[in-house]
């Protein structure tokens, strides 16, 4: 049977994700999905200033999901908006201390569900 390896920050994201839930006075929510796996990930994130003041997140998904999900989070918050935007995939990962090969698809969820989030804001600002 395969066993994945995952890093030490990688376990301490999925046993402890941070900001998991929901925030109030939201004003932007983004999703993504990916159906090769079933994970789904929705991120809500609270816009001041331009700056991303509170952000979190409710995943449905495999331990990778999760964590990546969690230090996309760690990642955007405090960030300006074309800061966050900036944020890779390869970011997510090298902050997590690698991913194994065939999770590292996970990281992609983060990265449009955010893309997404800061897309709802600004279509909610017009």
């Amino acid at each position: 049977m395969f066993k994945e390896e995952y890093s030490n920050i990688v376990m301490d994201h999925f046993m402890c994700p941070r900001n998991m839930g929901l925030i109030s006075n939201l004003n932007g929510e983004g999703t993504n999905g990916d159906p090769k796996c079933g994970d789904y990930l929705n991120i809500y994130i609270r816009v001041e200033n331009n700056l991303i003041e509170d952000i979190s997140f409710l995943v449905y998904g495999c331990p990778a999901s999760i964590a990546t999900s969690s230090m996309t989070t760690e990642l955007a918050k405090g960030k300006t908006l074309e800061e966050a935007l900036k944020i890779t995939e390869d970011d997510i990962i090298d902050a997590l201390g690698g991913l194994p090969e065939n999770k590292k698809h996970c990281s992609n969820l983060g990265v449009m569900a955010l893309k997404n989030a800061i897309q709802d804001y600004y279509k909610r600002k017009i």
